[in-house]
């Protein structure tokens, strides 16, 4: 599902059952040692996808580290992104030559509990949901959300910084010939400043895609 929102160039790999034999590499062991069960089964899932997706690049599978903030350290000259939620881990990468950063997340095709909207939108935001969300049968709160943390993970890699919910405002289109459950592209306006690109642009937003399907939303930003 995920290569469906993901331009060419980038790898991917997903699962969508947890094999009982699955280990983590030895290079990772530490990184969850103390970890709870849930927990171990979504970062090695994870991983394991990661070394699937460099394979994919045909670079060696090797140990995924992680860093200050949790993120993941993937090898010399490669970005990418992870992600996991109930009964689904992915992952995407590509070569750092080609691509600048990836941030993908998926979420469960469900409503956000309740309080958690207001403290991950901004108004604009809700307005567009309160307009468009009746009627349509599709989770749109959920995957407002999703945008924002694919947003961020590809915003951290580029700066360093942290990025809060409001700090993005997202905006989204539907593709007029969209499959089953619904598919599209977002926009987001970075509303703090981020960092000057290489050729001396400044980083203002990030453009997206999005993916509804099998109970499940998944989103993908990738810049070049």
């Amino acid at each position: 599902m995920l290569g469906r929102i993901l331009p060419n160039g980038v790898a991917a790999a997903e699962l969508t059952a947890y094999p009982e034999d699955l280990k983590p590499h030895p290079g990772e062991e530490h990184l969850i040692a103390r970890a709870v069960e849930k927990r171990r089964r979504d970062f090695i899932g994870a991983r394991y996808c990661a070394r699937q997706a460099l394979a994919q690049l045909g670079e060696p599978a090797v140990a995924i580290g992680k860093g200050g903030t949790g993120e993941p350290v993937f090898p010399r000259g490669i970005v990418g992104s992870l992600t996991h939620c109930d009964g689904y881990r992915a992952a995407a990468l590509g070569h750092k030559l080609r691509f600048r950063s990836i941030g993908i997340d998926a979420e469960p095709h469900a409503e956000l509990p309740e309080g958690v909207l207001d403290s991950v939108s901004l108004a604009p935001e809700r307005d567009w949901l309160s307009a468009v969300s009746p009627g349509t049968g599709l989770h749109l709160d959920r995957l407002l959300f999703c945008a924002k943390e694919a947003t961020y993970k590809a915003w951290f890699p580029l700066t360093g910084r942290w990025l809060g919910f409001e700090d993005a405002h997202i905006t989204f289109t539907v593709d007029e010939e969209s499959p089953a459950g619904g598919s599209g592209a977002f926009h987001s306006d970075l509303l703090i400043p981020g960092q000057v690109t290489d050729g001396g642009a400044a980083l203002t937003s990030f453009d997206g895609r999005w993916l509804i399907s099998d109970n499940l939303i998944l989103t993908a930003i990738v810049t070049a």
